[in-house]
């Protein structure tokens, strides 16, 4: 589970009435109680792990540092990236033959993958043509806007 929507569960479950709530995804279980008037307690499946967190004061808040945005390095050569949130597959149906593989060559505005968004299956085309040197995502993963999907050289 991503930090950002953990940490607005456990905002949640601080501001409001709940005394629990516990939510199972793919990646595991998360449970929060919330110990009598004190902050929160995060209790995860081995598959997450998360410590009890504080409510934070004022003078707290001011102590803590702000997040520094560390830059993710892109991969080298050129990419082709997700023009959209959805679930990436390299195949325009589970038994056929995907798109592309390590080593195609590709040319500009041929299809190379489908990202299903909103149960609707969009071909995605290569903006770039050239030699297919990395795969970048797996077979029915969830992909985010602007994602590199594919290295090309």
């Amino acid at each position: 589970m991503d930090l950002r929507k953990l940490k607005t569960l456990i905002d949640l479950v601080s501001e409001s009435n709940i005394s629990e709530l516990e939510i199972t995804e793919a990646e595991g279980k998360v449970r929060i109680v919330k110990a009598g008037a004190a902050a929160p307690q995060v209790i995860a499946a081995p598959a997450m792990v998360a410590a009890p967190v504080a409510a934070p004061t004022p003078a707290a808040e001011a102590a803590v540092p702000a997040p520094v945005a560390v830059p993710v390095a892109e991969p080298a050569g050129r990419t082709i990236k997700s023009p959209m949130v959805g679930t990436f597959y390299r195949s325009s149906s589970p038994g056929a033959k995907p798109f592309v593989e390590l080593g195609s060559e590709v040319k500009e505005g041929e299809p190379v993958c489908i990202i299903e968004a909103m149960k609707i299956m969009n071909e995605i085309e290569a903006d770039v043509g050239g030699k297919i040197v990395q795969i970048l995502c797996e077979n029915g993963q969830a992909v985010e806007f602007g994602q590199p999907l594919f290295v090309v050289e």
